[in-house]
């Protein structure tokens, strides 16, 4: 078992890696079972392929389980199945001492994670991620929240979790393209501050999309290593250091919303295309090689990924996707910063882009 922690003086706690880690969940989970009871929280999904997993395992170990089953998908990071949630909750009886599982994918943990924070002004949750976007990135570091028509995670808190507990085999069940939506975000990684890693990523990302434990392994514990050091330094986004984790996902999460935060773009795809965008246009401002804005379209476009506008199933004119990134949470004082980069490995935050300029930049994305 690997383990990281993430350092957060009394809000520290573990990330632990195993292969197979899910079918020993029961002894892992134990000392978190108060009154020998865990309430799961899943989606319909997930409960046909992993809840009886961690059902059979925490059972074997004499704990109750009460599962709450959601419907799958962005839709559920809502208002309404937030009020759902909760209530189930409170049927169940809760205390702040519980802890409270979220068995699933970024949905799941988000959502769960904003619940335990507002529930009687706290309560205990551990992240039991089973896709690799939650994995590698969703799971670690506390951001929780549901989306709002205005935009997405508009609504939330940052509330740490007790534990992370990471099984890779839990990605066998995954349709390939969720699995390479996650993929953009291990890619993230090496884009932002570890050339090395972005390169392993170059020789070795098929090997993990291919089903490779070892490459699974490898890729999910260099990810989380990077992420625990980034929140262990900057918790709440105060410093500027945390902001480099959204390289990708202020173009993203405009695509995202032209296509309706649907199933036409899932979120680690409309990652993958903003990365690509954020490299090109860097290059357009003179701050990166243009090589190093090829590399990273060629690999995102070899492994199957968005990687501009038209592969991101994308529409709208520069004007309209920039209206979209005007509801980004990140705007202050009317500036929205950007993530840059000067290179592989040397993504920088901007405070000076003008809108305007990204404007136009997309529009000639979308005529290329």
């Amino acid at each position: 078992m690997a383990l990281v922690r993430v350092a957060l003086d009394a809000r520290s706690y573990d990330i632990l890696i195993e292969q197979g880690a899910l079918d020993r969940a029961g002894d892992t989970l134990k000392p978190y079972a108060r009154n020998g009871r865990l309430v799961v929280v899943t989606d319909t999904n997930v409960a046909a392929t992993q809840l009886p997993r961690l059902d059979t395992s925490l059972r074997a170990a004499g704990i109750m389980v009460e599962p709450i089953i959601l419907p799958p998908g962005e839709q559920t990071k809502s208002w309404r199945h937030l009020e759902q949630l909760l209530d189930a909750l409170l049927a169940l009886e809760i205390e702040r001492g519980d802890h409270i599982v979220a068995l699933g994918g970024g949905v799941i943990g988000d959502l769960v994670g904003f619940a335990a924070s507002i529930l009687k002004r706290g309560c205990r949750f551990i992240q039991v991620p089973t896709t690799l976007l939650a994995q590698v990135d969703s799971s670690v570091g506390g951001k929780t929240a549901i989306n709002a028509r205005a935009g997405k995670n508009l609504i939330g808190s940052f509330y740490q979790p007790a534990l992370v507990l990471i099984d890779p085999s839990t990605l066998d069940s995954l349709p390939p393209r969720e699995t390479r939506a996650g993929y953009a975000e291990v890619v993230k990684y090496g884009l932002i501050d570890d050339p090395a890693f972005f390169a392993w990523c170059e020789s070795d990302g098929h090997r993990l999309l291919a089903g490779d434990a070892d490459a699974r392994t490898h890729a999910i514990g260099r990810s989380v290593q990077a992420k625990a050091a980034i929140v262990a330094d900057d918790e709440r986004e105060t410093t500027g250091r945390r902001a480099l984790l959204n390289l990708g996902h202020t173009f993203g999460h405009a695509l995202e919303a032209d296509t309706g935060f649907s199933d036409r773009l899932l979120h680690g795809e409309g990652v993958a295309a903003g990365m690509a965008l954020a490299f090109r246009y860097s290059a357009r401002l003179g701050l990166c090689p243009q090589a190093d804005a090829d590399r990273v379209t060629a690999h995102l476009q070899a492994v199957g990924l968005p990687h501009d506008l038209a592969t991101a199933h994308v529409t709208a004119d520069g004007a309209g996707l920039v209206g979209h990134m005007l509801h980004d949470k990140k705007m202050a004082a009317g500036t929205l910063p950007f993530l840059l980069a000067r290179g592989i490995g040397a993504t920088f935050l901007s405070k000076d882009v003008v809108l305007d300029d990204v404007a136009a930049f997309l529009d000639a994305e979308r005529a290329a």
